[in-house]
């Protein structure tokens, strides 16, 4: 594992051959998994689990409640939500899942919208605003996010 000398990095749970880089700040509970590629300037909260081989390119802040499957790449400046109505220091019990499915890969700049699931092997288009589910192997793009095609599996 690689953690740079610049990165605030609390978790212990984290895989073998992953690398953290500069300005990254990962909370303590946090999950990472293995041969992960941690970019800089991002920020990774307690209730989160990232699997195997997962890329976060830099600029990504991953708040509670997500989940990322083995293989998925996360582009730059990929924004996750957590909750729909937020209010300042009004706190939900629990914030909303997003889970992205395995090998799904997320382009620069798209958002993705508190509770919504993201489909195995699914390609989210760059500045995408993801509103509701993506079906597995769909490729999506445009505000809101639309299926323009699937992928050969």
């Amino acid at each position: 594992m690689f953690i740079h000398q610049s990165a605030d990095v609390a978790s212990s749970n984290i895989g073998k051959n992953t690398r953290v880089w500069q300005f990254v700040v990962i909370f303590k509970d946090a999950q990472i998994g293995e041969d992960c590629n941690i970019c800089a300037h991002t920020i990774i909260e307690n209730d989160v689990v990232i699997g195997n081989r997962v890329t976060v390119k830099s600029g990504v802040y991953i708040w509670d409640g997500v989940r990322i499957e083995d293989d998925v790449f996360i582009g730059p400046c990929v924004a996750f939500t957590n909750d729909i109505f937020p209010r300042s220091k009004q706190y939900p019990e629990k914030f909303d899942s997003i889970i992205i499915g395995k090998g799904a890969s997320i382009g620069a700049n798209a958002t993705l919208l508190a509770g919504v699931k993201i489909g195995s092997n699914s390609m989210i288009g760059a500045g995408a605003v993801v509103t509701k589910d993506v079906p597995d192997n769909a490729v999506v793009v445009g505000n809101p996010a639309r299926v323009i095609r699937y992928l050969d599996t």
